[in-house]
C-alpha cells in the first residue's frame, strides 16, 4: 500500500493558499482515481482509498492544521502497520522557485513546520517527499516579508496557472513512484 499525504490547512479561507499545495495535489490525484475523501476523526484526517496500477492507495489530508500534521501521519502509519517506504508526503516549499517540483527519498524538514511535525512524530526523515515550489524571496514574491502571512496568502492569477501545472507534474511524479 502507498500512503500519500498532502499537507495543507482545512477551511475555506486556506483553500487556494500557498500552504495548501499538498492538498491540491492529492485532490487532483483523487479526481483522477475517481475517489472521494471522507473525514475520519480517529485519524484526524480526510481519507480516500483507491488503486493505481494494482497498488492500493490511501490518500490522506490531515485535519490537524499544518503544524501538527505528524499526529495524523503517525496514526495512519501505525494503524495500517506500513513502513516508512510506503509513505509519500506532498507539500509546498518556499525555498524552491515558483512551480519547481523536487522529489527526494529523504531529507530534513528545512523551514517547513508540517514536515518538522511529521519527522518528530515518526522519529525519522527517511521517507519520500514531493515538494512544490512556492518561492518566497524575489521573482514573483517580495524580497522582504512575513513568511507566515506569505504562505497563507492566495496565489495571484498568473501564479495560479503555474501552480496548476506544478500540481499536474507532482501527480505525474507520484504515479512514477507508485
Amino acid at each position: 500500500m502507498k500512503i500519500i499525504v498532502g499537507l495543507g490547512n482545512i477551511g475555506k479561507e486556506y483553500e487556494n493558499t500557498r500552504h495548501n499545495c499538498g492538498f491540491m495535489a492529492v485532490d487532483a490525484f483523487a479526481k483522477e482515481l475517481k475517489t472521494d475523501f471522507e473525514e475520519d476523526k480517529k485519524f484526524k484526517a480526510f481519507m480516500a482509498k483507491s488503486e493505481h496500477n494494482g497498488e492500493k492507495i490511501l490518500l490522506v489530508k490531515p485535519t490537524t492544521y499544518m503544524n501538527l500534521s505528524g499526529q495524523a501521519v503517525s496514526k495512519v502509519l501505525n494503524f495500517y502497520k506500513e513502513p516508512l517506504e510506503s509513505l509519500v508526503v506532498i507539500y509546498d516549499d518556499i525555498d524552491l522557485p515558483l512551480g519547481k517540483i523536487r522529489v527526494r527519498q529523504e531529507g530534513s524538514a528545512g523551514t517547513h513546520n508540517g514536515m518538522k511535525s511529521i519527522i518528530q512524530e515518526l522519529g525519522s526523515q527517511n521517507f519520500t517527499r514531493i515538494r512544490i515550489g512556492t518561492e518566497s524571496r524575489g521573482g514573483t514574491a517580495p524580497k522582504q516579508q512575513d513568511l507566515t502571512s506569505f504562505v497563507l496568502s492566495p496565489f495571484s492569477s498568473k501564479e495560479k496557472l503555474i501552480i496548476k501545472k506544478s500540481v499536474e507534474e507532482a501527480v505525474s511524479e507520484l504515479k512514477k513512484l507508485i
